[in-house]
């Protein structure tokens, strides 16, 4: 996977939303970087700045677009859209 998207999750302890949306990265065999908010008050504004507005997790960035979270992500997997995103 030499031209795989960078991936990055935002996630905190205890999210079922979240350990959804990391089971299909993995599925995908898709290497991601998660980044737990749960303690992390830095992390968390930083998410924030990413996608203004954004309060609750996971927030989930393809080559630093917000795509949003757990729902978006799955819907644009039904919709054949997220491979490609994914350069899968």
């Amino acid at each position: 996977m030499s031209q795989s998207a960078k991936v990055e999750i935002y996630t905190q302890f205890g999210c079922p939303y979240c350990h959804r949306a990391i089971a299909l990265l993995k599925d995908k065999g898709v290497d991601y970087t998660e980044y737990d908010v749960t303690m992390d008050r830095a992390k968390r504004a930083e998410m924030a700045e990413r996608k203004p507005g954004a309060r609750t997790v996971p927030q989930i960035f393809i080559d630093d677009e917000a795509i949003g979270g757990c729902d978006e992500m799955m819907g644009l997997n039904r919709e054949g859209k997220l491979d490609p995103m994914l350069g899968l």
